[in-house]
């Protein structure tokens, strides 16, 4: 199946503790069907000291969040939208965004 959300999407929240926010998508883990979203979901975490390199301490980082709570930004409006799939006349299976028919990928 193909991925609606992807790497470098840019996308906004619709549910949670984070509600409305947005970012960019910087990792998705597909097994889990959870991505990571910069300045989404941001959780504090007790780290043990890496040697010399990195010093431990409290430290905020992205926790995963469900990729139903997730939609895609049109391209065109700047607002969530459902995202549909449609072949190109070159035979290229691209997103699409439903609300606009903007075609996502490049």
């Amino acid at each position: 199946m193909a991925a609606k959300i992807r790497k470098g999407d840019k996308v906004q929240v619709l549910a949670g503790r984070d509600k409305g926010k947005r970012g960019e998508v910087l990792r998705v883990i597909p097994d889990e069907d959870r991505a990571l979203v910069q300045g989404v979901n941001v959780v504090k975490r007790h780290e043990k000291p890496q040697g010399m390199s990195k010093p431990g301490g409290i430290v905020e980082k992205e926790a995963p969040i469900h990729l139903s709570n997730l939609a895609l930004l049109d391209p065109k409006s700047d607002k969530p939208t459902r995202v549909g799939f449609t072949t190109l006349e070159d035979g290229k299976k691209v997103r699409v965004a439903k609300a606009s028919g903007e075609v996502i990928d490049r």
